[in-house]
């Protein structure tokens, strides 16, 4: 499993940018994104930018990646997700998630 890591621009190189988020510096390819500044906010796979991102979805991922990771080390945790999973969803509310309709 892949999974996307928020990163603010710290430097610029070509077709590259010097990266840092949770804990870690990264050089991380751009050509998925284009030109990026300083300051910017990527999501980051591996080594390479698939997306750009705002400064509050990044702290969103950054806070669900917390939850993640206190879950995976068996540590219980005050803070509340910011979305429902799927097993609190109710039948027709997941249902339309999906783009199906309730059936009677």
């Amino acid at each position: 499993m892949c999974i996307g890591i928020p990163m603010r621009v710290l430097r610029i190189e070509p077709g590259h940018a010097l990266c840092a988020g949770r804990g870690e510096q990264r050089r991380v390819r751009t050509a998925l994104v284009g030109e990026v500044a300083v300051d910017d906010w990527l999501l980051v796979f591996i080594d390479s930018a698939q997306d750009r991102l705002d400064a509050p979805r990044a702290a969103e991922i950054d806070a669900t990646l917390d939850l993640l990771e206190a879950a995976a080390a068996g540590r219980s945790t005050e803070t509340e997700a910011a979305f429902e999973l799927p097993s609190r969803i109710g039948k027709a509310q997941l249902l339309a998630l999906t783009g199906a309709q309730c059936l009677p």
